[in-house]
């Protein structure tokens, strides 16, 4: 089952924020709540690092869970600082803080500390005693009582016990409301799901979905902190300081966009560790789940072969893409580093050529303001339809121009050629034994369709059909 909600704006919904100290299980109840494995969860300290935003539905009102960082003491210009002056500002917001301990190791002066500063925020707080599984754990929790923070709720996140009652807290505690009740959405049956998925390119309304990609340290963190004008994201020196894919609403002028920051991807013969195989499987999903997605580069490094590689990902999802020449104000020679990219990207990017470049200095905001109209444009090329009539009269000339070569003496004979759909363009080539047209034919007609139909860096898929044949045997 999934849940619909309500169309009003996501920063008029209530805010839940989900604190405590490292690996006391915040991110499995933040899961628990939104209904799937959302946020990243592992048997280590610190796997959270920036703020993670879902929507979950208690007693039929929707609210916003955020997902924070563990709580430490650390000095401000250190990564753990950062970390902990992100989840500050994440309280500071909250309508209710969920203050989460361990009942299973127990009270820690560092939950003590906490608490004591989270009383000092005048913010509601509910006390969740994690990991409290059996008679035990939950005998094991009422020592939280010496917090001073009212009665722990004892849950085991993990195994699921006591979520319901979790819920029912959270709806007893928010803030009166205006907002009309959520209701869930039907199952859909699997007839609908096949007509949906055969209706990919038509969707209802809603925001733009747009994904940032790269390598690691390529500014990827900073330009969506930019982008939003705040310090949402941790960013310094420190490579792969991002591990999960946090998702954000951003609006410009032509309305709301669901901006995903991901973990860097490296090549797979380096990633050794289980969390960072996590991470980046994170980041393709999120990919996959984009329309648009920006993949960052060094400029300052130019092109290199996992930035073909990340490219080459997004063609074979069929989303569109821009390229975003990071730290632009750091290279020297501009005109030489753009026609090598220029001159790389077109070598080994075929399928995606005329992709959209832009230049821009994330640290210092010069040039970021032509990405986001770069992003429409290419959303717009990516959702083109050609009219049937144009169509064809554009295949009939290039047949005759160019006719399809002979396979084994004999001509094929293609007839004519429709869209399917957009999202990305796809067309459909009818003739007889179009399984055998060679593909430096195929590329022919693409980069037709490309030129003549203002298609540029967009993924083009071309698919064959043979037209049947009535004397053949059945």
């Amino acid at each position: 089952m999934s849940s619909s909600f309500p169309s009003a704006p996501v920063d008029a919904l209530p805010v839940v924020v989900i604190a405590g100290r490292p690996n006391v299980g915040k991110s499995t109840i933040f899961n628990r709540l939104v209904g799937r494995r959302q946020a990243l969860v592992a048997d280590t300290p610190g796997v959270t690092r920036d703020r993670k935003e879902g929507q979950a539905v208690v007693r039929g009102r929707a609210i916003r869970i955020i997902d924070t960082a563990g709580l430490e003491e650390a000095a401000p210009d250190t990564l753990y600082g950062r970390m902990r002056a992100s989840s500050e500002s994440a309280v500071a917001d909250a309508d209710l803080v969920l203050f989460c301990i361990d009942a299973r190791s127990g009270l820690t002066p560092a939950d003590e500390h906490f608490a004591n500063w989270l009383r000092r925020q005048g913010r509601p707080v509910l006390l969740v005693a994690n990991k409290a599984e059996g008679r035990q754990g939950a005998a094991a929790a009422m020592e939280a009582f010496s917090l001073g923070l009212g009665a722990p709720l004892a849950i085991s996140a993990e195994h699921g016990e006591g979520v319901a009652d979790l819920m029912s807290e959270i709806a007893d505690r928010l803030p009166p409301t205006d907002l009309p009740p959520v209701h869930k959405a039907t199952r859909r049956t699997r007839r609908e799901q096949a007509e949906g998925e055969e209706e990919e390119d038509i969707r209802p309304p809603g925001p733009l979905r747009l994904a940032i990609v790269g390598r690691p340290n390529a500014g990827k963190s900073t330009l969506l902190n930019r982008l939003l004008g705040e310090e949402r994201m941790i960013t310094g020196p420190e490579p792969g300081l991002t591990r999960d894919s946090i998702a954000v609403m951003l609006h410009d002028d032509q309305g709301p966009i669901q901006l995903v920051d991901t973990a860097g991807l490296r090549r797979k013969a380096r990633i050794d560790e289980t969390l960072e195989k996590m991470s980046v499987s994170a980041s393709i999903e999120a990919l996959k789940m984009a329309e648009v997605v920006i993949l960052v580069l060094d400029a300052t490094l130019g092109v290199h072969e996992q930035d073909l590689q990340i490219a080459r990902l997004i063609e074979r999802e069929g989303r569109c893409c821009v390229l975003a020449l990071n730290k632009w104000d750091a290279v020297e020679d501009r005109a030489a580093t753009r026609q090598a990219i220029k001159d790389r990207i077109e070598t080994s990017l075929a399928q995606m050529r005329g992709i959209p470049v832009v230049a821009f200095s994330a640290m210092t905001g010069a040039g970021i303001n032509k990405l986001l109209p770069t992003v429409r444009r290419a959303y717009d090329v990516w959702n083109r339809r050609v009219a049937t009539g144009a169509l064809n009269r554009w295949f009939e000339m290039m047949v005759e121009r160019h006719p399809p070569p002979l396979v084994d003496g004999r001509r094929l004979k293609l007839r004519y050629i429709t869209q399917a759909k957009a999202r990305p363009p796809t067309f459909i080539v009818f003739g007889t034994r179009t399984d055998q047209l060679p593909e430096d034919y195929q590329r022919y007609l693409v980069n037709g369709l490309r030129e003549t139909f203002d298609l540029p860096g967009t993924p083009i898929r071309l698919l064959l059909r043979a037209s049947s044949n009535p004397y053949a045997r059945s």
